[in-house]
C-alpha cells in the first residue's frame, strides 16, 4: 500500500513536470504536495477483530512437556504476528487465552478429576453465574484441605499466570502441580475463581441522536471540551490505521455475591470451606489472593482461627494498615502465615518489613509467579 501511494505521488509529480508552463505550473506542483497528507497514505487498513476459537485452529497445541508450540513449524509462541499492528496482535493474544482458560479447565476436570460448582449455590437459570472447582473429597476429607487463590486479573480458575502457561509451560503458569501434589499427599482441594466477577453482554446499538435545526443543546465550549477529548482518545488508539475496526461495546452484570474477588473468597468460605469436614484447612494465596484472605481474616476472624492452620503467600500484596486489620488479627498472622517474596536473597533467607504482620522470605527468584516446586504447608 505504501508502495502504491508513493508511486501515485511520483506519477504525479512526472505529469505535471512533463508539461509546458513553467513557474505556474511549479505553483501548482507546490500546492498540490501541500495537500497531500502522507502520514495519511502510510496508514494500514487495520485486519478484522476475528480470531480462531480453538488451538487448532490457532495452529498450536501443547507437546508432551506441556509447551505450547506451532504444529506446523515447531516454534513458541509469535506475539507480533502483523508487523506495526500491535492492538490487533494484542487482541490475537487475548483470544489464545481465553481458549487457554478452557484448556485448564479441561485438565482440571479431566486430569485432576475435579467437579464444578456453580455460584451462586441458589442461581436462578437467567443470572450470571461463577464457579469454582472441587477435588471428589474436598467436603468430605476429614483431614485436610487446600484452598488455591491466585492473583487478580485475566487468570481463572486454575491458572497463577496466562502469559507463563503460553511462554514457557502449563506446570509454570498453572495450579496443576499444586493440586497433584496436594491430592499425593492426602488433601481434598478447592479451586477458587474471583475473577470471574461479571456477566459481559453486547449492548445494543443506539440510534443516532437527531440534532436540533438551531444546533445541539450544549454549550459550545462543552461541546469543544468532549470533542477534543474523544478525538485524544481517537488518535490514541488508531493514530496507525486508515479503517480502524470497531470494537464491541459492552456492559457488565456482576455476578450476585461474587462482584469481586474479596466477595468472592467470603462467598466460598461460607458456603464450602467452613461446611467442610476438615478439621485442618490450609491456603496458598498469590498476590491479590493474600489481600482477599486478610479480608476473609478481618470478617470472619474466630472462624478462620478455629480452622486454618497455615497461610503461604507468594508476593502478597496485602496491607493490614490499609485494611484495618486488629491486634489480634495481626498476633495470629505473625503464627500462621509467611509470605514469600520476589529477591535475590537464596531461597527461605529473612527478609525485613516494615508491617507487624506475617514474616517476609526470599522466594529465590527475582520475578515470582509460582514457577518454583510446590511444596505442601505441613501442619
Amino acid at each position: 500500500m505504501v508502495v502504491n501511494a508513493y508511486g501515485y505521488i511520483i506519477l504525479i509529480l512526472w505529469i505535471t513536470m512533463a508539461q509546458p508552463g513553467g513557474q505556474e505550473k511549479t505553483t501548482a506542483l507546490k500546492d498540490l504536495l501541500s495537500r497531500i497528507d502522507l502520514d495519511e497514505l502510510m496508514k494500514k487498513d487495520e485486519p478484522p477483530l476475528y480470531f480462531p476459537r480453538t488451538l487448532e485452529e490457532f495452529e498450536y497445541a501443547f507437546n508432551d512437556q506441556g509447551q505450547l508450540r506451532h504444529i506446523k513449524t515447531g516454534e513458541p509462541f509469535v506475539f507480533n504476528y502483523r508487523e506495526d499492528l500491535h492492538r490487533w496482535n494484542q487482541k490475537r493474544y487475548e483470544a489464545l487465552g481465553e481458549i487457554i482458560t478452557q484448556h485448564v479447565y479441561e485438565l482440571l476436570e479431566k486430569k485432576c478429576n475435579m467437579t464444578k460448582e456453580i455460584l451462586p449455590v441458589d442461581a436462578s437459570e437467567d443470572e450470571p453465574k461463577s464457579f469454582i472447582y472441587l477435588s471428589k473429597d474436598a467436603l468430605n476429607n476429614p483431614d485436610k484441605l487446600l484452598v488455591l487463590i491466585q492473583g487478580r486479573g485475566v487468570v481463572r480458575a486454575g491458572q497463577w499466570a496466562r502469559r507463563l502457561i503460553i511462554n514457557e509451560d502449563i506446570d509454570s503458569g498453572s495450579q496443576i502441580p499444586f493440586i497433584s501434589r496436594a491430592a499425593e499427599e492426602g488433601y481434598g482441594v478447592m479451586v477458587l475463581n474471583p475473577n470471574e466477577n461479571y456477566l459481559e453482554v453486547e449492548k445494543p446499538e443506539k440510534p443516532a441522536a437527531e440534532v436540533s435545526p438551531d444546533g445541539p443543546d450544549e454549550p459550545a465550549e462543552k461541546r469543544e471540551r468532549k470533542e477534543e477529548k474523544e478525538g485524544k482518545k481517537k488518535r490514541d488508539f488508531y493514530e496507525k490505521y486508515r479503517k480502524p475496526q470497531k470494537e464491541k461495546q459492552t456492559d457488565q452484570i456482576p455476578i450476585r455475591k461474587n462482584s469481586t474477588p474479596e466477595e468472592h473468597v467470603l462467598y466460598v468460605w461460607d458456603n464450602f470451606i467452613s461446611k467442610s469436614a476438615a478439621k485442618n484447612v490450609f491456603f496458598i494465596a498469590h498476590s491479590y489472593g493474600g489481600l482477599s484472605f486478610v479480608e476473609l481474616m478481618i470478617k470472619r476472624e474466630a472462624q478462620v482461627k478455629s480452622r486454618v492452620q497455615a497461610v503461604a503467600m507468594t508476593d502478597s500484596v496485602h496491607n493490614v494498615w490499609h485494611q484495618e486489620a486488629g491486634k489480634s488479627t495481626l498476633e495470629w498472622m505473625q503464627e500462621h502465615c509467611c509470605n514469600w517474596v520476589s529477591s535475590t536473597e537464596p531461597l527461605d533467607t529473612p527478609l525485613e518489613t516494615m508491617l507487624p504482620d506475617c514474616p517476609r522470605i526470599s522466594a529465590g527468584v527475582t520475578f515470582l509467579v509460582l514457577e518454583v516446586e510446590p511444596r505442601i504447608v505441613r501442619e
